[in-house]
């Protein structure tokens, strides 16, 4: 059985993976405090997110850091479903570091100290679209048993036929 992973990808897969699954696993006991500062910080980019309860917030994130890492790190999941997933939370963090003031230097992409933190994940988007284009793009379809049958047997016929006609010529 071939694995839906190249050689290429284990790399960035584990990078990303292993720093994701260890974060989640860090906010998992997450204390009122620490729990209310991620709340306050993420709901102040996101106002829908002032409908949940801080404690709520932290484990929710920290369940998604743990899927998303495991997800990651699993050889079986494809790549553009490991891709997809690391795209689409990554763009969630550069939203913080975009919308949130005083994370960027007044009229630049550049970040302050307090950006800094933040804007360095732009390297996660930079694996998750790089995954996610390996993994829809630049991959072969696989041919299955029977279709690669048919195929040979057309190949088969045609072969027949042209050789037919060269014995007629």
């Amino acid at each position: 059985m071939r694995l839906p992973i190249t050689l290429s990808e284990i790399g960035p897969r584990i990078s990303a993976g292993a720093f994701i699954l260890n974060s989640g696993l860090g906010k998992r006991g997450a204390d009122e405090g620490t729990a209310a500062g991620l709340h306050g910080f993420a709901a102040g980019t996101y106002p829908v997110l002032k409908k949940i309860e801080p404690k709520q917030f932290a484990q929710g994130l920290a369940a998604a850091e743990i899927g998303i890492g495991a997800l990651l790190l699993a050889p079986f999941v494809p790549t553009a479903v490991a891709g997809l997933a690391l795209t689409g939370f990554s763009g969630g963090l550069l939203g913080l570091y975009l919308k949130t003031p005083g994370m960027r230097k007044p009229g630049s992409l550049a970040p302050t100290q307090e950006g800094l933190a933040i804007a360095k994940d732009v390297w996660l988007l930079g694996i998750g679209v790089g995954l996610l284009t390996r993994g829809t793009i630049d991959r072969k379809p696989r041919v299955t048993v029977k279709k690669a049958n048919k195929q040979a047997r057309n190949q088969a016929k045609l072969a027949a036929r042209d050789a037919r006609r060269a014995a007629k010529r």
